[in-house]
């Protein structure tokens, strides 16, 4: 019985020798030995291989049509006023003068339709079609037995990513947070000078790296020269919690978000002792003026980290980019807008909270094959004269949305739990007022 305990306790000391010494600690540095590029490689070749392979399958056998990318409908792409004008065109009667004619309805009727059997909200918060199959069983609703070495390979597959990668991942996830957990607390028992922040810094950035290796995270940073600064506002499309990972791998921030309890209350209570993270209690985040003004004192201290901000308030399917709360637009600052497209080829980021609880939704993460994604750090913006923070937080959602090539939608992500508000309901009938007049 000795002997077994002594060749689990080396087989122990060689694992923690091997995440220490081969992932940690070039973590620690900003570094990589790049294992996860020859893995990303050797991930990709497999990929095509299995796509021609699956391909030719589909050739031998007959299957079911998969549903296309682009939706099951065509729809219209032109305006209001396009169309009703070409309905009223369209009818034998010169009605062009009149205020309202009944043929108005038929936009009216083909507009609910469409959004009854496909509308641009509910499918923005489904996983992100993959054009190919990426061997994970999860994303090929279709899936066929195709040949025996597709089949080795996927059951490989699996092995790989729950016995060896999923051990691993579970292992630097516990690390980091217990790092962060630790680190912060120790550095928050230090008086405020320079070398507290340089020392929170450190902690933080240390932290969310090992976090980004335990999800083999690939991310490919874009015009480096616009990262927030100190005293702005950093904001950017929302997919995933593990946004703010990906986007502290290089560079700090102070956290914006209500308290929780639980573990999460401990990271949080742990976080906030070393840096000025604007954590709210449910009570106070129901006042827009309380949180505007913490939010209006974080920024004129120009000492301070940049405020990470998710705007949407929801997290969308890598797809689109919905509609920016206002509240971040009007506390004033320097706007730093960041961009975040995930390559769904290696596993898909977006967390249907609706589905999944958090705990869920990390274990699929830690079982994909990688986190493969693209940040870009757009120039930095401000608002214009006479421009209204609506205006503003549109402009800034549009430059995000064409720099990611994601769809710029302008509805609510609250909707996918809420009704339609009445102001959206009235927004409609003054653009059709508008229409009608200017026919």
């Amino acid at each position: 019985m000795d002997g077994a305990w002594d060749i689990a306790f080396v087989l122990f000391q060689m694992w923690l020798s091997i995440v220490v010494g081969l992932i940690m600690l070039p973590a620690m540095f900003g570094m990589s030995l790049g294992f996860t590029d020859i893995y990303i490689k050797v991930l990709v070749k497999i990929l095509e291989w299995a796509t021609l392979r699956i391909q030719r399958g589909l050739k031998e056998q007959p299957t079911l049509p998969s549903q296309s990318a682009n939706g099951i409908i065509k729809k219209d792409d032109g305006s209001m006023e396009e169309e009703i004008g070409e309905l009223r065109r369209s009818h034998p009667k010169n009605l062009a003068g009149a205020d309202f004619t009944l043929c108005d309805a038929f936009y009216f009727c083909k507009k609910g339709i469409e959004n009854i059997v496909e509308d641009q909200v509910t499918q923005r918060f489904t996983s992100e079609e993959l054009a190919s199959w990426n061997l994970l069983t999860r994303t090929n609703n279709n899936f066929r037995y195709i040949s025996v070495r597709l089949t080795i390979i996927w059951g490989l597959g699996v092995f790989i990513r729950y016995f060896i990668l999923l051990p691993l991942r579970i292992t630097l996830a516990v690390i980091g947070l217990s790092w962060l957990v630790i680190g912060t607390n120790l550095v928050g028992l230090l008086p405020s000078s320079t070398v507290k922040n340089w020392l929170s810094d450190l902690v933080h950035i240390t932290c969310y790296r090992i976090c980004a290796r335990a999800l083999s995270a690939t991310i490919r940073y874009h015009n480096k020269e616009n990262r927030p600064k100190k005293g702005g506002i950093c904001v950017a499309n929302h997919t995933s919690p593990i946004d703010v990972v990906i986007l502290a791998n290089d560079g700090c921030y102070a956290m914006v978000g209500q308290v929780h309890e639980g573990p999460m209350g401990v990271i949080q209570r742990s976080m906030v002792r070393s840096c000025p993270h604007v954590w709210f209690e449910r009570s106070e985040n129901k006042d827009r003026h309380a949180v505007a003004k913490r939010l209006k004192d974080h920024i004129a201290d120009k000492t301070k980290l940049p405020i990470l901000i998710f705007p949407e308030g929801t997290c969308i399917n890598n797809t689109s980019v919905m509609m920016f709360k206002k509240g971040s637009f009007e506390i004033g600052g320097t706007i730093y807008p960041v961009a975040i497209k995930y390559d769904p080829q290696f596993g898909d980021a977006f967390w249907n909270s609706a589905k999944y609880n958090i705990v869920s939704y990390i274990l699929r993460m830690m079982t994909s094959w990688a986190i493969v994604c693209n940040v870009w750090y757009l120039p930095p913006m401000t608002r214009q004269d006479g421009e209204d923070a609506v205006h503003f937080a549109n402009r800034v959602k549009s430059a995000i949305a064409q720099q990611a090539s994601l769809v710029n939608l302008s509805w609510d992500g609250g909707l996918k739990r809420e009704k339609v508000k009445e102001s959206l309901k009235n927004e409609q009938k003054k653009n059709y007022s508008r229409t009608i007049k200017g026919l």
